[in-house]
């Protein structure tokens, strides 16, 4: 039996959605709107106003005068705290109407959002408004060589940067925002943040969740668009203090080159194509369930998608008919259909994506073990997909995918292994199956990856820092290392006269 949508999601989806810049719900400057799909029919699901450079200007205004004149940096660290942690509260007593939006926007199981998507960002907003309270400087004892006898008092600040554009990818749409926004808004900082075009439902009902929260106008602006168009204006815009981003190592690239303007500080969660490791002193029952998790889990299209499948010779086939075994038994279908476990891909675009690197493994002479085809004859899904014999050049072994598709390879020696992990121009993720500890540990020193899972792949956790080496970013988001991210430093000296 389908989910049956709340009265509140059937309003929210069809009336047609604005921006939210100080505050308020506006049309777009131009007044355009664009339609939203539903990824398990390809049929409209709602349609949106259409930011543009016009909006994206307003919304700076309304963040910079949110950020210097408005109360946000009046209060005291604990009155921000509790509004932030009032958020997390709302979207867990909105929980079902949030996994709904994200079911229907995203395509994804509404069970999987309801038990991870929602409880993630509630905590993600809890979590960092404990830090609220807790973002300090330093005292620093001098010693000027050329001011002898001289005594000083020194000490550091931490302070909010200003205006930060957030941009925000469609894998993970709540998620995301709370990621992004959670340590902004701890450290006192006033937000414009972008949601994919293909998925701008739940970052909009976040809006009104914040305002119930009591978050000040302008703090938080949302501003749904296209990359081309509003994202790129926010990540060229002079009014911009720093700029966020979380998407492909492509378009991070862009940001990089609009940001170089005003010298805006960046940060970036990029793409990954992680190894997993599956050594041959493995629990099968173990192992092969936790390979198929790390790369089907929401559809492969996660950044740290174990997506590198590497196996002991040994224990290579056993591991790959597994694997293969449970791609085959995958039940594919919409999301608010309880008995889905995977739904469809995001989009047309991603769809043609995917099954274009199909098509390309085939053609330089990959071989297709389970899955490789189109599911179906509506919406975009595609079968969970398992395939061997690759060669280290073939483009589905370099190039992230973002699908629900591994390449499996066997390796004989620890060196021969560690190079082939790292032979990638990311390093986001990877993951090590193993009951020696030994060989788990000295693997995981010699992985160029900023997340390293050790029998067990996709846990997240608030207080876990999460960002990736080599082209999978710059920064982290989460723990107490994303606060970094989202101050500046300053030094006061003053010398003391007796």
């Amino acid at each position: 039996m389908t989910v049956t949508l709340e009265k509140s999601v059937q309003d929210f989806i069809s009336t047609p959605r604005q921006l939210f810049i100080g505050g308020q719900w506006v049309d777009a400057a131009s007044g355009r709107t664009f339609a939203t799909p539903n990824p398990a029919t390809g049929d409209t699901l709602a349609h949106i106003a259409e930011a543009d450079r016009e909006d994206v200007d307003r919304a700076v205004r309304a963040a910079r005068a949110a950020f210097e004149e408005g109360p946000w940096s009046r209060m005291t660290a604990s009155e921000r705290g509790r509004i932030i942690w009032r958020i997390g509260d709302l979207i867990e007593q909105y929980g079902d109407e949030l996994a709904q939006l994200e079911s229907l926007d995203n395509g994804k199981p509404y069970a999987v959002a309801r038990a991870a998507d929602i409880p993630l960002a509630a905590e993600l907003f809890r979590y960092m408004a404990g830090w609220a309270t807790k973002i300090e400087g330093n005292t620093i004892s001098l010693s000027v060589p050329y001011m002898p006898g001289s005594e000083f008092h020194a000490y550091t600040l931490r302070e909010p940067i200003g205006v930060v554009a957030q941009i925000i990818p469609w894998n993970f749409p709540l998620l995301m925002a709370a990621w992004k926004l959670g340590p902004a808004l701890t450290t006192g900082n006033t937000v414009i943040l972008k949601p994919a075009e293909q998925t701008p439902l739940s970052a909009l009902r976040l809006a009104e969740i914040m305002a119930e929260a009591g978050l000040p106008d302008g703090v938080v602006n949302v501003l749904p668009g296209y990359g081309e168009t509003a994202g790129a204006a926010l990540a060229a815009h002079d009014g911009v203090d720093k700029v966020a981003f979380t998407g492909s190592t492509e378009v991070g690239k862009l940001i990089v080159q609009a940001a170089a303007g005003n010298l805006k500080k960046v940060s970036l969660e990029l793409g990954g194509k992680s190894p997993n490791v599956v050594f041959d002193d493995v629990d099968p029952a173990l192992a092969i369930p936790g390979a198929a998790n790390a790369i089907f889990f929401n559809h492969g299209q996660c950044c740290v998608a174990g997506s590198r499948l590497f196996v002991h010779e040994s224990r290579f086939d056993e591991v790959v008919g597994g694997v293969a075994d449970i791609a085959r038994g995958i039940k594919l279908g919409s999301g608010l259909d309880p008995e889905t476990q995977m739904g469809p891909l995001v989009s047309d675009e991603q769809f043609r994506r995917v099954t274009g690197y199909l098509e390309s493994g085939r053609a330089e002479g990959a071989r297709t073990v389970a899955g490789g085809q189109r599911h179906g004859d509506r919406g975009y899904f595609v079968q969970p997909t398992v395939i061997t014999d690759t060669t280290p050049d073939m483009s589905i072994v370099r190039e992230e995918i973002f699908g629900p598709v591994v390449v499996a390879s066997p390796f004989s020696s620890l060196d021969e292994l560690a190079a082939q992990a790292n032979d990638t121009a990311y390093g986001l993720g990877a993951g090590i199956w193993t009951r020696d500890v030994n060989k788990a540990h000295a693997l995981a020193k010699r992985l160029r990856a900023g997340t390293v899972w050790i029998n067990c792949y996709n846990v997240f956790d608030a207080a876990l820092p999460f960002g990736g080496y080599k082209q999978s970013g710059w920064g982290r988001e989460m723990g107490h290392e994303v606060l970094e991210a989202y101050t500046e430093v300053k030094a006061v000296c003053t010398q003391l006269h007796p």
